[in-house]
């Protein structure tokens, strides 16, 4: 791999796109144990600067010029001050609903632009996404003059409290008299949280762009609670998203998300140590026991234990080991770059591990059992574990985000299945991105290496356990799967609504038809398997194969046993899958 070059797959490119479609996934499934991506180094550099420059440097500069604190190189005076804390929320908010942060750059399929956020959200015509059909005011699917408006003055309403000075509070006198910065206005907090809410119920997509599930809560607890009901409050919801992301990793899906992650990591050129993570490389792909060991013991164990020892903890050493084992968590998942590179995110945790837990700790008087009431304690945990619950539960009724099952691989997912020539039709549809393939030729790529870059995403989702049931399904339902274009639902997505983070209720049937109406694809021309993620109780997974012209075709199951049993590439078939419902009558049953 070289600084501006990318690490392509040791393929003769005409010659490899003609072979049929699951020996394409066996080539660049081994390709990616070893290579990943592919991305050439200056893509990591430049999420790096972003990451340090943009998000980080940017964040404290704005942070301390605006609350009366020493520069940003004082570190020791300005880490644990309240006021930056919010700031860099806020900031974070900012970032993410404008889309500079997470689902940014080419990592998410944002090749040219690298932006997609802004450039659709602002712009009237655009799909809109809205959660609920039964909310008022609601319908259709396109923005509106009045959705821009609402998110430009969004993105105003977060400025606002961002750059305005810090407000005196009594509470945080009585608990810290020496401080001076104050804490962000809860009156100018109003607006943004109004707003995004308003927002949300006409556009899903920019509420989960701006992680409304996680910083919501957070600016609600920054204007409603005195000082140190509010650190208490921070503290229980990101042990929420914590224990609830460890606790959704428990199944069979998880150990199959770290194989791929460690694969994609720029910082491990060891192909050993990427070959480790695999029973046996290149026959097979399956996890290994190492990769058993790193998911549930250095994953999901640590993203438990360690969050409810610093909620709990009041020994000074036992709590700063737990803070620096969670900071090392989060860089961790930075240095592997996931495909939606929630790097920002991971970031702010980090930060706010030493924050709240080690600069307000438990035996300073910040234990649960400091809140001033315990019934204002438990109304907070029932609130934020509502939407885990329940999105665990009815993972039809509440996107994976709010559900909390960050990287745990049960997602919703789809593959888009295109008849020749017929991809083309997407650039009828209102937006400010060509498709992916395209972008990637307009960037440099010759035709036929943006068509094998175009591959490896949906080799790297049938390194998943829903990526092979999802090609058994189209494998069954399209005999002339090896003649038609496949693409990575995620990175359609990108190029038709500029975000998406993992989440396939972005585009599930509602996008597809939002698509239909500019596109008018043909019968067949473009079909799509869509996947639920599994829910509590359940062994199989439901799926729903879609014809943008028609419609739903067919409803089914498949068991996840199965799914993660079998090789990427599928070498003994399709999964079995039993099909619930079809549209042409056909007889339910298995289908083999």
């Amino acid at each position: 791999m070289g600084f501006a070059q990318p690490d392509l797959p040791a393929v003769e490119p005409e010659h490899f796109l003609r072979q049929p479609l699951m020996e394409r996934m066996r080539i660049l499934s081994a390709n990616w144990v070893e290579h990943g991506f592919g991305s050439p180094w200056m893509v990591h550099v430049i999420y790096i600067a972003k990451l340090i420059f943009c998000y980080a440097l940017g964040a404290v500069v704005v942070a301390t010029l605006t609350s009366d604190l020493p520069a940003f190189w004082h570190v020791s005076q300005w880490w644990n001050q309240p006021i930056v804390y919010q700031k860099a929320v806020l900031w974070t908010v900012l970032l993410e609903a404008i889309g500079v942060a997470g689902s940014w750059g080419p990592l998410a399929g944002k090749v040219k632009p690298m932006t997609g956020g802004i450039l659709f959200w602002a712009r009237p015509g655009t799909i809109r996404l809205r959660p609920w059909k039964w909310v008022p005011f609601t319908a259709g699917d396109r923005r509106t003059r009045v959705d821009v408006l609402l998110y430009v003055a969004l993105l105003i309403a977060v400025a606002v409290p961002l750059l305005a000075p810090g407000a005196p509070s009594a509470s945080l006198s009585a608990a810290l008299p020496d401080n001076t910065s104050g804490l962000v206005s809860p009156m100018l907090l109003i607006a943004p949280m109004v707003l995004l809410m308003l927002m949300g119920l006409r556009d899903k997509t920019i509420f989960l762009g701006a992680r409304g599930e996680q910083y919501l809560p957070a600016l609600f607890f920054f204007a409603v609670l005195p000082f140190v009901d509010m650190i208490i409050a921070l503290k229980l919801l990101i042990v929420v998203v914590w224990v609830g992301a460890g606790v959704s990793k428990f199944g069979k899906h998880f150990a199959n998300v770290i194989p791929p992650m460690v694969s994609n990591s720029p910082l491990i050129p060891s192909k050993w140590f990427k070959r480790a993570h695999y029973r046996d490389f290149p026959h097979d792909l399956r996890p290994s026991h190492l990769a058993q060991v790193m998911a549930h013991v250095l994953g999901t164990t640590v993203e438990i234990i360690a969050p409810l020892t610093l909620l709990f903890s009041q020994n000074k050493m036992l709590t700063i080991a737990a803070a620096v084992l969670m900071v090392c968590f989060h860089l961790f998942i930075v240095s592997t770059f996931p495909l939606a590179v929630p790097l920002e995110w991971n970031v702010l945790f980090a930060y706010a591990s030493v924050f709240l837990f080690v600069g307000f700790p438990a035996w300073d008087g910040y234990a649960v059992t400091d809140m001033s009431s315990p019934w204002l304690t438990a109304v907070i945990v029932a609130g934020l574990v509502f939407f885990p619950i329940l999105g665990n539960l009815r993972p039809d009724k509440v996107s994976f985000l709010p559900s909390m099952r960050q990287y745990a691989g049960n997602w919703a997912s789809a593959t888009w299945a295109f008849a020749p020539g017929a991809e083309a039709k997407l650039n009828k549809v209102t937006r400010s991105a060509a498709n992916t393939v395209d972008q990637f030729v307009t960037f440099g790529y010759e035709p036929e290496w943006a068509e094998v870059t175009m591959n490896a995403p949906i080799a790297w989702r049938c390194l998943h356990s829903q990526g092979r049931g999802l090609f058994s399904v189209l494998l069954k339902a399209l005999p002339d799967i090896d003649s038609r274009t496949v693409r990575e639902a995620e990175f359609v997505c990108n190029s038709l609504i500029g975000f998406n983070f993992g989440d396939g209720h972005l585009h599930n049937e509602d996008l597809i038809a939002a698509v239909q109406r500019e596109a008018q694809f043909e019968p067949g021309e473009l079909v799509v398997a869509w996947v639920e993620s599994q829910a509590w109780g359940s062994s199989v997974q439901h799926y729903k194969l879609i014809d943008a012209a028609t419609g739903v075709i067919e409803r089914g199951t498949w068991k996840v046993a199965d799914a993660v049993q079998t090789q990427p590439w599928l070498p003994d078939g399709p999964i079995a899958t039993e099909i619930t419902w079809s549209r042409d009558h056909r007889t339910s049953g298995t289908r083999v």
